[in-house]
């Protein structure tokens, strides 16, 4: 019978260094989940068709998005002031939330444009943290979870995509072989977290990946081309881009950044839920949210994207439960490593996409589930909940099922970036407003 380990060094407590043999897997683990989102955002906006940036550029923007990564996570995890990060187990960084509204800007004005609205939109998110706690009112669990639900459903399409091959110009997209690996990761990643028990289960994600790599390898699908060429070590140089402030840009992207403030406090809400059992306090949201801001501030000066908090990696925390800091501190240091060490980074980016698809497939599942379990967090389902919670995806997840919806006459092209964008701009908006105008708490019809 194993001897009981202090709880100072339990995985599922906050502080402490938990043994070797557990902090190295897991704190793996959220790197694996998360180094894909944090690497393509560059290669999108850094393409022909958005920015058409260098090699050279390229590399720095993806350097970038690395070190200001584990940055941002360091952040959170060991606050500045008690007031600057939010000392609480996530991962924060570039994240696919802006891109669709970052294409748009880069492919109408640059690179520039974006890093100038990126400046005023963390500004904007700085403003937002410090004073969450009267906004906070406007977003209880039910508008929160909303959120949250409709975040889950909106990254299912993200999922399927890297499931298929990820890029459709690829030979393996949609193929047999993409599918293939895909589903065995998927099974694989089932099975360890619902038959396994201790490391296994804990690490299921990480080890339904490294099973899922190896059968991508033998099926002639993982490309290691780029790691030879890739330099040993390189630091991240200030100011590699000019800064340009274009006013539509800074508006939209404005937007942007309130809607992702929102889903940060849904994503820290998950966070303490899910793991501790509890709501989060106005301090950590606060502090949260003002270091997501500064972290974007500081990242355009070295040609990082914006940042925002990564649900995948909450996932997998309402998954496991583990919130150790160490952990997550680990996992923030590897990343920083992959920063300045762009052969060890070309490895992580050599994963396919169909083995990310597959491991992550659940993870968002359970993000879409979190976000039910708040909404019905008082026990009840009442009508008011059902109309605010339904009308409210049903509007988010429509608009972005009809492409072109919000570009007709009478509308400017900010309307269809912002609110065509994502699911999630719509679908807060309006859980926002219903759950402020209609009647309070009237019980389900039976």
């Amino acid at each position: 019978m194993d001897r009981p380990t202090n709880r100072s060094a339990s995985v599922f407590a906050y502080e402490g260094i938990p043994p070797a043999g557990q902090l190295i897997p897991l704190g793996l683990q959220h790197v694996v989940a998360a180094v894909v989102g944090v690497i393509t955002p560059a290669l999108i906006i850094s393409g022909s068709e958005v920015c058409n940036l260098s090699a050279d550029e390229k590399t720095t923007l993806i350097q970038a998005s690395l070190v200001i990564t584990a940055l941002a996570t360091l952040l959170q995890l060991f606050p500045v002031f008690r007031r600057i990060g939010s000392r609480l187990p996530v991962v924060m960084g570039i994240s696919f939330a802006y891109v669709p509204a970052l294409t748009a800007i880069g492919g109408q004005s640059g690179l520039p444009a974006i890093l100038g609205a990126e400046l005023a939109g963390g500004l904007i998110a700085v403003i937002f943290g410090i004073f969450v706690k009267p906004i906070r009112k406007l977003f209880p669990p039910l508008v929160t979870g909303t959120v949250i639900f409709t975040i889950g459903l909106s990254l299912y399409p993200t999922a399927v995509r890297y499931m298929a091959g990820g890029d459709a110009s690829s030979e393996w997209f949609g193929g047999a072989r993409s599918w293939g690996v895909a589903l065995f990761t998927f099974a694989v990643v089932v099975f360890l977290n619902n038959f396994a028990k201790g490391i296994w289960k804990l690490g299921s994600l990480l080890f339904g990946m490294i099973a899922g790599y190896v059968a991508a390898y033998f099926a002639g699908i993982v490309d290691l081309s780029g790691v030879a060429d890739a330099q040993w070590a390189s630091l991240p140089r200030f100011m590699p881009f000019e800064i340009e402030f274009v006013p539509s840009a800074v508006v939209s992207l404005a937007i942007v950044y309130i809607v992702n403030s929102v889903q940060t406090i849904g994503d820290l809400s998950s966070t303490t839920m899910g793991g501790m059992g509890r709501v989060p306090t106005d301090q950590e949201l606060s502090g949260g949210i003002i270091g997501q801001g500064l972290m974007s501030i500081i990242g355009v000066f070295f040609g990082g994207l914006p940042v925002a908090s990564f649900s995948q990696n909450v996932g997998i925390v309402t998954v496991n439960k583990v919130i150790n800091r160490a952990v997550f501190a680990f996992s923030a240091l590897v990343l920083l490593i992959a920063g300045l060490v762009p052969k060890f980074a070309a490895v992580l980016t050599t994963i396919p996409q169909c083995v990310i698809g597959g491991a992550t497939l659940s993870v968002f599942a359970t993000i879409t589930m979190t976000g039910i379990r708040m909404i019905v967090s008082d026990g009840e389902f009442t009508v008011r909940k059902s109309t605010v919670a339904g009308l409210s995806v049903a509007l988010g997840t429509g608009i972005t099922q009809v492409p072109g919806c919000l570009s007709g006459a009478g509308f400017p092209d900010w309307v269809s970036t912002v609110f065509g964008s994502t699911a999630v701009v719509a679908a807060a908006i309006m859980a926002i407003i219903l759950n402020l105008v209609l009647p309070k708490d009237r019980p389900a019809e039976s």
